[in-house]
């Protein structure tokens, strides 16, 4: 069982993932407005689990929606309201991260949320944002937890800077590789013609293949795990359409068979992009009628697929060195299980 201090992959390999500069807090976070909470929850013996909130803006996200895609790989799992994101491009509440059979907890959570707001006392229809993956190696998931609270603590939990990863909310019980998943985060800084961009990741690991980092095999005694499912949370403040947001979100799967994936029958590979961008909100006098939004041009957009990438495969392998060896329930096979953290020492 490793004892290292827990750091993040460019620590440990001293030197950046990729070209693009990342942020001030190298995370999701650096995007202005974004905020993230958690709620962690490890009880007793077989309780390993809990959520992880993405707030978009500070303001009534129902009132002022912002534009979004969704991409799929490979669609063995849950995300809830995504047929309604392809459909009208446009996410209308936070986002939450939770386990598998979280999810329908995770919406009632949303609406309670949602309808709680000042100005939406006639709502009657919430498209509620849930992503999820199967923590069940390492907690008991058929108990119902996180609760509807704990979801909603997440949700008042979420606030701005520096956003805790490794083995918390969302990837409290999460394994990949066959080592110690979790929530991970990465940020770029990326110059599109005169301007320069924010663009961050948010993901929660839990998936299989033969890992890789930064280029390099990495070799060890774990099993290493073929299925698996990921959540990867993309935000931008680039003006962007919810066409090129959708083209965003596909990138992201780059950065994910960068680090080994597997990309197997039974995973679920799930990316989500929004902007927070002023000129591209969905205002509720903007959708009134005839909307004139200034956004970047198809011509433009590249430099933002290959920074996405980059943020993508580092927030990946945050997820992972900043994740502790972790003891819990394996439900599946009703006995404790103990997964192993990634070695930093094997990496540096």
């Amino acid at each position: 069982m490793t004892d290292e201090k827990r750091q993040r992959i460019s620590t440990v390999i001293g030197r950046r993932i990729g070209h693009y500069q990342p942020g001030p807090l190298n995370a999701i976070t650096d995007v202005a407005g974004v905020r993230v909470g958690h709620v962690t929850l490890k009880k007793g013996d077989r309780t390993r689990t809990g959520a992880t909130a993405i707030v978009p803006h500070c303001g009534n996200l129902y009132q002022d929606k912002v534009p979004a895609g969704f991409a799929v790989l490979n669609g063995y799992g849950k995300f809830a309201g995504s047929t309604q994101i392809a459909e009208l491009g446009e996410i209308e509440t936070p986002i939450l991260l939770t386990n598998t059979l979280a999810v329908g907890r995770g919406i009632e959570a949303i609406i309670r949320h949602t309808l709680g707001q000042p100005g939406n006392a006639r709502v009657t229809s919430i498209n509620a944002v849930v992503g999820e993956t199967n923590d069940s190696r390492l907690n008991d998931i058929r108990s119902p937890r996180p609760t509807v609270e704990d979801m909603l603590t997440a949700l008042a939990a979420a606030r701005p800077g520096p956003v805790e990863e490794g083995a918390v909310g969302a990837g409290t019980g999460t394994v990949a590789f066959g080592l110690k998943g979790g929530i991970g985060t990465a940020s770029r800084l990326v110059p599109v013609g005169k301007a320069r961009y924010t663009l961050g990741v948010l993901v929660q690991s839990n998936y299989g293949g033969h890992l890789t980092v930064a280029g390099k095999p990495y070799v060890s005694d774990a099993a290493h795990d073929k299925d698996g499912s990921i959540v990867m949370i993309v935000a931008t403040d680039a003006p962007l359409s919810s066409r090129n947001l959708t083209r965003l979100a596909e990138r992201c799967f780059g950065g994910l068979a960068r680090t080994g994936a597997a990309l197997s029958n039974g995973s679920g590979d799930y990316a989500l992009a929004f902007s927070t961008a002023e000129s591209v909100r969905l205002t509720a006098e903007r959708r009134k009628g005839l909307m004139t939004l200034e956004a970047l041009s198809n011509d433009v957009v590249s430099p933002l697929f290959e920074a996405v990438i980059e943020a993508t495969e580092e927030a990946i392998l945050n997820s992972l060195t900043m994740a502790e060896t972790t003891t819990g329930y394996n439900a599946g096979k009703d006995r404790p299980e103990t997964v192993e953290a990634i070695s930093l020492s094997h990496l540096a």
